[in-house]
């Protein structure tokens, strides 16, 4: 075993290092070279009985190959069968079905192309025809159901070649309507999970399309009838003698799901890497179950995972390792659930790890290393072949050596070259590959056409090919211009065949170019050039519109181009040219459409082409319109108290009917009154209406959708109720005093359509809300209200209000309490305290006052309270009103001033108004913080000092024990320095400071203090005067630095002078004039040439 893994180290070794300097080269045609093949039919190669048959080989080689033919393993002559042709210079067979049976040429075919310099040879093609049996004609029973049990139609379809595709439809070729109730499986049966009434018919019928041969056939039609259990005992004998029973006697109750497919609890699946995987479990149960999938071992892949046939399917498509593993699909309705577990099991057919084996084109004496690299599951064996014939078997050579999946060749020569095949197999496929090695001596040739121009898009990688040729394989080299350099790394990428790449191709990189290839044979270089063009862009896009019908839109669509190349816009509809229309204007940048119509709506593409680049944007038309009215109104079902109302819905316009609007018209009591009865869904066309007695009813529905509502639709026929007694009483009885010696019973009268008959009134009842009372009854018609008189102040009294009419009463009313009316409350709060918690709050309590002295609802207590004096406001008087709400017994005081003595008093209210007030009590709150200073005022700066001012406080809140100043410096750049702080007497207002460090400004926070504490600051900053600005100022004048530089300054505009004049005597050109001649610049003239004065520059 050791062996063997040092023996595998040291080939890969050997591959790393001469890989390095062989690359897959493409041999020119006119030079010697083994055969290729270029061309082959698919190794599983089905054909049609009634077409020739066609089995393709191509290759290449110099010289040409020849061509020969095994079948089933056997020698195939050709010669021998006159049906059978090969095509000249080619190896694919043609066979004439007129003078063969396409039977006799089922088998495996295997192509084989030679030349004096090797063979290839071609997959194994396994020839089948396609096969589309016809169905068998027997006439099928009939099946007769009870209704909610489960049902499975089969299909049996015969077996094809390839299998054929499976769909349901009825006798007028459309397709049968499927739901999660019904869905067809994989395998094409039709599954009921519980049948319907509406399930009944005769054209269940299957179709197969066989897709090779392009032909459909059709089973014969399945009749199904679905009875109810009534229906059951009345036809049974009818059926009996020519019907397929699947019946009980026991009513089909509701049931829990159990699943029809799979069976069991638990299955297994196979299925190869990168196939798609279809599992499916199809319940059946009442209701219908819903089915869900979850992966138990993980989560199911995302983005390549579809929930088909009403999540009955899970699809997983370009299946992977990853997606082994168990699946568990589960079946639930509100009777239980079912579930099923699927264990997936991923097998692969051997697949490239880094692509087939690369022809080698070597020259004498270099080395080289085919590789064929493969995978798989199970892990595939690797066979190696020369010219068809298995390595083992051919001749030796030194210079090759076999390593597992490579061969290593070392100091080839010229007759190494042969044609090497490498079959790699499991029990699910194989991979055959051909790979030649060409031993030649060739000086380098470059391919690629000489001077080619490239087009790039700026800021797009740019491909400057120099495809080549030569052997030993050329050295190429890339250079710009005129060669000043080898073109690597930075802006370019020169890759292993030859191609320069420039990253990004930029202004700068426009020019000439140059590929050098060279060997020790010789040297061929080619140019080429690169222009850089504009990129194409969609500045403005179309954006999507929604018109109504008869308008009209216009679509933008603003580009940037190149302006040296032809640029198009193009608009498509939905993928395809416009029509021909006079309403379609298009122009370079736009698409107008005017009087649009149902049939514009759709996706509207802009596409800017050019030779080089394109761009494109979508937008959507929709045309929508106000629903057309409902129609066909009919009522059935008629009942005293209900009627059922259908109508056929008017067409759409494009946007969904969201809800139908019935209303109806009273004839009776308020002709010529639409009023709204019911709103239903939009997708339901029938609705259940609940009718009032005494009502002559007709109805009409309107639709509505996003744009608006339809016209109505034509009036039903009109539908009378009979009349009869009150449903219903009135609602909202309320019982409330006006005066506090009366009360006012209000209640909301019925509408005409609840009254249910003629003679409509109201018995009003009420009694005093203690025992051994009577009610007191009166009637009232056509009114809403009734006051009873001389009641006491605001007691409680039982209320209810009964509807009556001609046919009798209505239901026993409900008994509401009222209240008569209110008066003002007649005492105060008693115990009336204040607790002081701080400066600015106070806590107020109070006793409340009695229920009966308050002689109405209680609606809460009104503290009014004023601030008296303080000592520096002695004549101020704030009165204040606090209410709370409820029948509180304490309350909160914020917001108070310091320093104060406030009074205040209680009173208690209800709706009536105030009660009287408590006696008045007093409290004082304590010190509180200062305000700020009223001001702050800075004078007398000087360099060293200045005065501050100020005044006190404006509100003192307490006795002021003083002040307290902070000051500091600020720079020139606000960095601020240390902070001083000085202590100031209560008495003062005004301070100087003497002995300030310099400083261009200073900042300056004062406040007060009490004995409760400091107050906030006011802020004040000072500027400093700066002597040292003008000293300077003073001082530049002076030195003789400055008085230098303003004479050569002035010796320089003389010498200027002196020359303009010159040179206009003169009447030439100098040097440097021709040149500006030659090149201005509108933005850069530094003189005119007329008066040689200076102009400005810019």
């Amino acid at each position: 075993m050791m062996v063997m893994e040092m023996r595998s180290l040291v080939a890969a070794l050997l591959v790393l290092i001469l890989g390095h300097f062989t690359s897959a080269l493409e041999v020119p045609l006119d030079l010697p070279q083994p055969p290729s093949i270029t061309q082959q039919s698919p190794k599983d190669h089905i054909v049609d009985p009634r077409e020739n048959i066609v089995i393709y080989c191509e290759a290449k080689g110099k010289p040409h190959p020849s061509f020969s033919w095994t079948k089933d393993g056997t020698h195939f002559d050709v010669n021998e069968d006159p049906s059978v042709t090969m095509r000249p210079n080619s190896g694919t067979l043609e066979v004439d079905i007129t003078r063969a049976r396409p039977e006799n040429f089922e088998g495996v075919f295997q192509c084989t192309a030679r030349n004096k310099y090797g063979a290839a040879v071609s997959n194994k093609i396994v020839v089948r025809q396609s096969k589309s049996p016809l169905w068998s004609k027997d006439k099928i029973k009939p099946i007769v159901v009870k209704e909610g049990v489960s049902l499975v139609l089969p299909c049996q379809p015969p077996a094809g070649l390839p299998p054929p595709i499976i769909f349901w439809m009825d006798n007028n070729f459309q397709k049968l309507p499927q739901s999660k109730r019904v869905s067809q499986s994989l395998n094409g049966d039709l599954y009921f999970s519980n049948v319907r009434r509406e399930d009944s018919r005769s054209d269940y019928i299957c179709y197969a399309r066989f897709t090779h041969t392009q032909t459909i056939q059709q089973k014969q039609p399945i009749t199904v009838k679905v009875l109810t259990m009534d229906e059951i005992n009345d036809t049974m004998a009818d059926y009996y003698n020519f019907t397929e029973m699947v019946l009980n006697e026991a009513p089909v109750d509701e049931r829990k799901p159990t699943f029809l497919i799979p069976s069991g609890h638990s299955s297994s699946k196979m299925v190869l890497k990168g196939h798609v995987l279809e599992m499916e479990c199809i319940a059946e149960g009442l209701p219908t179950p819903e089915v869900s999938w979850t992966k138990v071992s993980g989560d199911l892949p995302g983005s390549r995972t579809s929930f088909l046939h009403f999540n009955k399917t899970l699809q997983i498509v370009n299946v992977s390792e990853s997606d082994a593993g168990d699946y568990r699909c589960s079946a639930k309705n509100q009777h239980g659930a079912a579930h099923h577990i699927i264990s997936v099991v991923v097998k692969a057919t051997p697949y490239w790890i880094s692509g087939p084996p690369k022809n080698l084109v070597l020259a004498p004496g270099e080395n080289g290393v085919l590789t064929c690299r493969a995978n798989g599951i199970p892990k595939p064996s690797i066979l190696w072949s020369i010219n068809g014939d298995l390595i083992e078997n051919s001749p030796k050579d030194i210079s090759r050596k076999v390593e597992d999946d490579s061969i290593i060749f070392t100091q080839v020569r010229v007759e190494s070259s042969a044609v090497y095949q490498c079959n790699i197999s499991n029990p699910y496929g194989y991979l055959l590959s051909n790979a030649f090695v060409n031993v030649l001596s060739e000086p380098p040739r470059v391919l690629t056409p000489a001077n080619k121009v490239y087009q790039v898009i700026e800021n797009r990688p740019a491909f400057l090919e120099c495809s080549s040729f030569g052997s030993p394989i050329p050295k190429i080299d890339w250079f710009k211009d005129r060669k000043s350099g080898i073109l690597d790394g930075d802006d370019y990428i020169l890759h292993d065949n030859g191609t320069l790449e420039i990253q990004v191709a930029q202004a700068q990189h426009k020019g000439k170019y140059t590929c050098v290839a060279n060997n020790y044979l010789g040297i061929s270089e080619n140019h080429v050039y690169l222009d850089i063009k504009e990129p194409t862009r969609i500045l403005k896009q179309p954006v999507d519109k929604v018109v109504q019908r008869g308008g009209s839109v216009l679509f933008q669509c603003i580009v940037k181009h190149d302006k040296d190349l032809h640029t198009t816009v193009t608009w498509l509809k939905d993928g395809e040219e416009l029509l021909d229309d006079e309403r379609f204007i298009v122009e370079f940048e736009s698409l107008s459409i005017t009087d649009i119509s149902e049939s514009d709506a759709g996706s509207y593409t802009c596409i800017v082409n050019n030779t080089l680049d394109h761009d494109s944007a979508t937008a959507e038309l929709s045309v929508v319109g106000r629903p057309d009215p409902p129609t066909d109104l009919e009522l059935t079902d008629h009942k005293k108290r209900s009627v059922q109302l259908t109508w056929i819905p008017g067409e759409e316009h494009n946007s969904p009917i969201q809800e139908f609007v019935i209303q109806y018209e009273d004839s009776l009591h308020r002709r010529g009154h639409w009023h709204d009865l019911a709103r239903v869904p939009g997708t339901r066309t029938t609705a259940h209406l609940k009718l009032s007695p005494y009502v002559h009813y007709t109805f009409r529905v309107l639709a509505r959708n996003a744009v608006g509502l339809s016209e109505p639709s034509s009036p039903s026929r009109m539908y009378k109720t009979d009349p009869a007694a009150p449903d219903q009483n009135p609602k909202g009885v309320h019982g409330s005093g006006t005066e506090h010696n009366n009360l006012v019973i209000t209640w909301e009268p019925l509408t005409g359509l609840h009254s249910n008959g003629p003679g409509l009134r109201y018995k009003v009842s009420w009694r005093h809300k203690r025992p051994g009372t009577d009610w007191t009854t009166v009637t009232v018609a056509n009114n809403s209200k009734f006051t009873v008189s001389g009641t006491p102040t605001f007691s409680p009294y039982e209320i209810k209000v009964q509807a009556v009419n001609d046919l009798g009463e209505g239901p026993e009313p409900a008994v509401v309490i009222g209240y008569s009316g209110e008066d003002l409350p007649t005492a105060a709060p008693a115990n009336v305290q204040a607790v002081v918690l701080n400066s600015t709050l106070v806590e107020l309590r109070w006793d409340p006052v009695p229920s009966h002295l308050i002689r109405g609802h209680i609606q809460g207590y009104k503290i009014n309270y004023w601030r008296k004096h303080h000592k520096h406001n002695s004549d101020q008087m704030e009165q204040r009103i606090l209410t709370f709400s409820g029948n509180q017994s304490r309350g909160m005081l914020p917001g108070l001033h310091p320093f104060s003595h406030y009074s205040f008093e209680v009173r208690v209210f209800n709706k009536k108004g105030d009660g009287p007030a408590s006696k008045t009590q007093q409290f004082k709150t304590p010190e509180g913080e200062p305000g700020p200073p009223a001001s702050l005022l800075v004078t007398n700066p000087s360099l060293d000092s200045l005065t501050l001012e100020w005044n006190p406080p404006r509100e003192h809140n307490g006795h002021i024990t003083g002040y307290t100043l902070r000051y500091q410096p600020v720079n020139n750049s606000n960095e601020l320095g240390p902070e001083e702080e000085l202590a100031l007497a209560a008495n003062e207002t005004s301070v100087t400071l003497q002995n300030l460090k310099y400083s261009p400004r200073y900042k300056f926070y004062l406040n007060a203090r009490t004995s409760a504490g400091a107050g906030p600051a006011i802020f004040e900053e000072a500027v400093m005067p700066d002597k040292a600005v003008s000293n300077r100022q003073v001082d530049i004048a002076t030195q003789g630095w400055f008085i230098g530089l303003m004479c050569a300054i002035a010796l320089l505009i003389l010498i200027l002078l002196i020359i303009c004049f010159i040179q206009r005597n003169k009447g030439g050109k100098y040097p440097v004039k021709e040149k500006e001649d030659a090149h201005t610049d509108p933005e850069f003239q530094p003189m005119k040439d007329d008066d040689c004065t200076f102009v400005e520059y810019r």
